[in-house]
């Protein structure tokens, strides 16, 4: 082969094969997309995670069905997600708990092991007790935990959110809980309905439920501001505790998704949170829409990063 035909035959392959990796680009997604969700049901991950997957299957006219992968603080099902193949087809949901069951020492993972798609979502945490306490408020509850030091026990997932959440607030009141460890929001909302526990800090819409049956009370909003659906209860700020508890949750992919991909998913999700049927969907389960793109998403999981790295010791 000359010279001539060599460079002829070589423009030619290049000159198909850019409109061939386009092509493949844009016809993303040909199949349906895995959500791992690495939580279990009837949580707030999983109710939250339901609701994205439905309108992102309007956005990608491709089901998105969700696989609950939960255990080891939502390790487990991350760990799969990591290990799957990056070509889209598999995306996860990560929050804060990643990070600090990462410098716990629960798991090597962290945030930066997945490539970053989106923030799609923050919830609006309280302090809330098994109603059988007669506790009314948070005044209540310190009086009596305070004069017996241990007693009173308070569940959380050990080495996760809930875990340095506890330690916060113990040092922020004084006051020192029993803990007792359950994995996830359904569990440990069971576990104090049923009266095995006596308080948690938990999200509002996944502990709705149980405070309008009557099973729980709700003493303190552990958000910056009253929640709409809650305005007789004051903040814990309002309370004297400079203290805000604050889960978000994220869209990942398997590190090394192309980034054509990563473009077509952020663009789809930033359709869905700024969808009123989304933001509707959401607000009618307690949530919040608080959508940031990868950039920004990014530099907020870094901030996060340093402050967990720094305070982890408090779980020990």
């Amino acid at each position: 082969m000359t010279f001539k035909s060599l460079f002829t035959t070589s423009v030619l392959a290049a000159a198909f094969s850019i409109p061939a990796f386009a092509n493949a680009a844009d016809q993303y997604p040909e199949k349906p997309v895995e959500f791992i969700v690495p939580w279990g049901p009837g949580g707030g991950s999983d109710l939250l995670m339901r609701i994205v997957s439905k309108h992102l299957e309007e956005e990608l006219d491709q089901a998105v069905p969700v696989i609950n992968m939960p255990g080891a603080s939502g390790t487990v099902g991350l760990r799969e997600a990591s290990r799957r193949n990056n070509d889209g087809y598999t995306i996860s949901q990560i929050h804060e708990g990643l990070l600090i069951a990462h410098y716990s020492g629960v798991t090597d993972l962290n945030w930066d092991d997945f490539d970053i798609v989106s923030m799609m979502t923050s919830d609006n945490s309280v302090i809330v007790v098994n109603a059988d306490t007669g506790w009314e408020t948070l005044d209540d509850m310190l009086e009596d935990v305070t004069a017996s030091p241990g007693e009173y026990r308070m569940v959380v997932t050990l080495g996760g959110i809930p875990h340095l959440w506890a330690v916060q607030f113990e040092e922020s009141t004084g006051t020192e809980f029993g803990y007792v460890g359950y994995e996830g929001t359904g569990e440990r909302l069971r576990a104090l309905a049923g009266g095995h526990i006596t308080v948690a800090i938990e999200d509002y819409f996944s502990a709705r439920a149980f405070v309008e049956n009557g099973d729980l009370n709700v003493l303190a909003a552990a958000t910056s501001e009253r929640i709409a659906e809650l305005p007789d209860t004051p903040t814990l700020k309002e309370l004297g505790h400079d203290l805000e508890f604050l889960v978000t949750r994220g869209i990942v992919v398997p590190k090394g998704t192309p980034e054509e991909v990563i473009v077509t998913l952020e663009s789809a999700l930033e359709n869905v949170a700024n969808s009123e049927g989304f933001k509707t969907d959401i607000e009618n389960v307690g949530g919040t829409v608080r959508y940031m793109n990868r950039e920004d998403y990014t530099a907020y999981l870094e901030r996060n990063d340093e402050f967990i790295k720094n305070n982890a010791h408090l779980l020990n």
